[in-house]
């Protein structure tokens, strides 16, 4: 979502009447945090805890972004035989840092290329994907010169170099864009998600004080656009929903299947077509051959409720395992709780299990829910969530389409973040083989004025 935070001392930027925020900072040598993260007891989540004897493995807690300034909203992606790929904003614009060996160490951060921000213009929302190929591709949204758009940075060396940015500018002045996603393909394909909306005038947010921002009222609908070169040429925006200015969709969670097929999973609300007043929403799935016509919206755990308006965490992620079943998580609010929820599907998503609560505390905390396919029939979903007392902290659990959850909750962040900074709306989740995950998040802990990015490798149990 839109970036605002109420730091003081952070350099301000603007969109139409809205007031962001970025930063700046050099990219020190990468730091190896001194402490150890064991499996540890998950504070206030009831009891079923993680903890020694849990089966879990965690290796030791990285400090991915040494780079200066405030660093938050981490994305993140895995491609053999040991690459893990990091990018958030942070670095002065995009920052991202690589690992070769698995997630243990990670090189020098960057800022990637042409992506700074500063008073004029600024970035956001980074997405990171790698084809199977190897080719890395990292994208984000850029607000600058009239238009607000992606860009999408190539890699053919394993994130060694960026030799090639491309900007998908549309042609209409003035346009609102937020989230993208990107997901590649065989043969150069690759595709890149977001909302996009023809008018900045049209938008109306609610921002946190602590978090980032909602829409009260939004001119956006879900669209697509594809590359068939490797990303140096992108075709045209088309829709994944019908309704357009008012389709309602925030983003779409994307991945391409082996077969070609492309799946999304579209965070979607109810706006009045005349004034783009936001109404609560849900989880819906659709599916592509190609990328030009979406099959129709499909609702995902109906029976779970609604997303609230004031929403500011990325909500919803889908995932695939290496058997073709696919997974969906999202979190629903109420004036009294806050869920994150979990839905598979084994019928390549005709339909849906009932939807599985994933959070067990009873609290109106944020809960921000991604999940990742492993081997067949097996997922791994991971949370972001403010219910501590303490502060931010990240869990996941592993789960078996056949036999449920498969072990306690594992608390994988050793520290806790200040929830009075902001850690990002997103957090990054991926697969190293059947049997490790590699978690990375936002935090600001211990008696640091900023948020970081931290990173640990999870082998299951």
């Amino acid at each position: 979502m839109l970036q605002k935070t109420s730091r003081a001392g952070k350099r301000h930027r603007r969109v139409g009447s809205v007031r962001l925020l970025a930063t700046a900072g050099l990219a020190p040598a990468c730091v190896f945090l001194g402490f150890t993260a064991p499996a540890v007891a998950a504070a206030g989540l009831g009891t079923a805890q993680g903890g020694h004897g849990s089966g879990y493995q965690v290796s030791p807690v990285t400090e991915v972004s040494t780079c200066g300034g405030y660093n938050a909203e981490v994305e993140q992606a895995t491609a053999k035989p040991d690459y893990v790929y990091e990018a958030w904003i942070g670095c002065g614009g995009e920052g991202f840092a690589r690992s070769t060996d698995g997630g243990l160490h990670f090189s020098t951060p960057i800022m990637l290329p042409d992506s700074t921000s500063s008073q004029s213009g600024f970035t956001d929302d980074p997405a990171v994907a790698v084809a199977p190929n190897g080719t890395l591709y990292v994208s984000w949204i850029r607000y600058a010169n009239h238009h607000a758009y992606p860009q999408v940075a190539t890699s053919f060396d394993h994130g060694a170099t960026f030799p090639q940015v491309r900007s998908l500018i549309p042609k209409q002045n003035g346009n609102w864009a937020d989230r993208d996603f990107i997901a590649a393909g065989r043969g150069g394909t690759v595709y890149v998600t977001w909302d996009y909306g023809p008018s900045i005038a049209d938008v109306q947010l609610v921002c946190s004080p602590v978090g980032s921002c909602a829409y009260k009222a939004v001119d956006a609908t879900a669209v697509v656009q594809k590359s068939t070169d490797s990303g140096k040429t992108w075709g045209p925006i088309t829709t994944m929903q019908p309704g357009f200015p008012a389709g309602g969709g925030y983003d779409g969670s994307v991945l391409v299947q082996p077969n070609g097929r492309v799946d999304a999973l579209v965070w979607g609300h109810h706006l009045d077509p005349t004034t783009f007043a936001v109404h609560p929403g849900h989880e819906f799935f659709t599916s592509s051959l190609g990328g030009q016509k979406w099959s129709p919206l499909a609702e995902v755990g109906p029976s779970a409720g609604s997303i609230a308006i004031p929403t500011w965490w990325i909500d919803g992620d889908l995932s695939m395992d290496h058997g073709g079943n696919l997974y969906a998580t999202w979190d629903t609010q109420t004036a009294q709780r806050d869920v994150g929820w979990l839905s598979f599907s084994t019928d390549q998503g005709q339909t849906w299990s009932a939807p599985l609560r994933v959070t067990p505390d009873q609290d109106s905390a944020v809960h921000n829910v991604e999940v990742v396919g492993t081997r067949a029939g097996r997922a791994v979903v991971a949370w972001q969530a403010d219910n501590s007392p303490r502060g931010y902290a990240t869990y996941l659990r592993p789960f078996s389409i056949t036999g449920g959850w498969l072990a306690p909750i594992l608390q994988v962040s050793p520290q806790f973040g200040n929830v009075k900074d902001w850690p990002g709306d997103t957090f990054g989740l991926s697969a190293l083989g059947a049997k490790s995950v590699v978690l990375s998040w936002g935090s600001a802990v211990g008696t640091s004025q900023n948020s970081e990015i931290y990173e640990s490798v999870v082998r299951l149990p």
